[in-house]
């Protein structure tokens, strides 16, 4: 339903850390509501710098909560996978270049093998298991950034973890 309906939220000029921050805190909470044994470690990494930018805040917090919760769940499955040594962790990061603005969150889970990078954010490919995930949680995030006149794009190495990037355009009249 979320992929179909479109946001009738109006732009506005929005603190990129702070719905960095609460999306993340956000998503933590939700995975440990669900599995209290569920532990990662989550770390920010802001530009403090950072200028406000307009975007529909509910619509990009969509994106960010989606990619966190997928960070997450593949820290739990490689946790469950690789035992107490293994220590679970997201960083969520920003920065500012010239004209656009950069969201980094990264893992440190099982990583997405080259072969499927080109197809994940493609409607209803999933690689979880039934009853877990629709296939729509990337793609819907794909088509919020592209509104949003940005770009999202994935740097993965199995075994070491994925890197979801958002670029975002600086609105220079805010």
């Amino acid at each position: 339903l979320e992929h179909a309906r479109k946001s009738s939220g109006e732009k506005s000029p929005t603190d990129i850390n702070a719905l960095c921050e609460e999306f993340a805190k956000l998503s933590y909470q939700s995975m440990r509501a669900k599995d209290p044994k569920f532990s990662a470690e989550y770390t920010f990494d802001f530009d403090a710098h950072l200028p406000k930018i307009e975007v529909v805040a509910q619509d990009l917090g969509r994106v960010i909560l989606n990619l966190i919760n997928n960070a997450f769940q593949a820290l739990g499955e490689k946790a469950k996978k690789v035992g107490e040594d293994f220590k679970p962790a997201v960083t969520v990061s920003t920065s500012s270049m010239a004209d656009y603005i950069e969201i980094r969150i990264s893992d440190n889970g099982s990583g997405i093998p080259e072969s499927i990078k080109d197809k994940i954010f493609q409607p209803f490919f999933t690689t979880k298991d039934a009853g877990k995930g629709t296939g729509l949680g990337l793609s819907l995030s794909y088509d919020i950034v592209k509104a949003l006149g940005g770009e999202i794009k994935v740097e993965s190495k199995v075994g070491t973890g994925s890197q979801f990037i958002i670029l975002l355009p600086i609105n220079s009249d805010i």
